[in-house]
């Protein structure tokens, strides 16, 4: 599972952000503008391998990316938001195995946490660490709610003031009542004017 194998600083999704980044190439497009849009926190550990990528890779350096934006994420340590998220997907299985798959993920991420954290910190930056001094400078658009309860909305304003720090040019929207990855579907028109607006700003900068 992706998020034990970041916990454990296996960078079991580097091989897939460049065979994302290699399909541009593939399709022809890699010399157009590109804007990631990227969705709560396993979005964003795909995303942290594709900025490594592009600061790292010879064939990626030139692509020319103009934006991203974040829905429902980053959020920093939050087991309560992981247990939930991993509740919602298994809503449809039998309620004892339910409880026992959640049981026994608390009892892991607490262990990873605890005894293996301190280790793997030593050779591996947590993926929200790593975004808040991360080196690219193209506009970011953080979508969010104070209503998420998977990823909480003082993460998201946190990483936006990393941001600002570092001279990025920011903008966050709080929606306020919307739960986790429930934005567009909730306020279609509002969101999807926000993402083609942001667009077409980071596309004429």
């Amino acid at each position: 599972m992706v998020f034990f194998s970041e916990s454990l600083g296996i960078p079991s999704l580097r091989v897939l952000a460049q065979k994302l980044l290699e399909l541009l190439f593939d399709y022809e497009i890699e010399r157009e503008p590109l804007l990631f849009h990227v969705f709560s926190n396993a979005g964003v550990m795909l995303y942290r391998y594709v900025l490594e990528l592009l600061q790292t890779h010879q064939r990626f350096c030139h692509l020319r990316v103009v934006g991203t934006i974040f829905d429902s994420g980053p959020g920093d340590n939050n087991l309560v938001g992981a247990l939930r998220a991993l509740a919602v997907i298994l809503e449809h299985r039998p309620t004892v195995l339910r409880l026992l798959v959640l049981v026994a993920f608390a009892l892991v991420a607490v262990l990873f946490h605890i005894l293996l954290a301190p280790l793997t910190s030593l050779f591996h930056t947590h993926f929200y660490d790593m975004l808040q001094s991360s080196g690219s400078h193209w506009p970011e658009l953080y979508l969010y709610s104070r209503a998420d309860e998977v990823v909480l909305a003082r993460d998201v304003e946190r990483m936006v003031e990393a941001r600002l720090a570092h001279q990025v040019l920011v903008r966050s929207v709080d929606f306020v009542s919307s739960a986790h990855v429930s934005h567009l579907r909730d306020y279609p028109i509002y969101y999807t004017s926000l993402c083609v607006d942001f667009m077409h700003n980071c596309v004429q900068c």
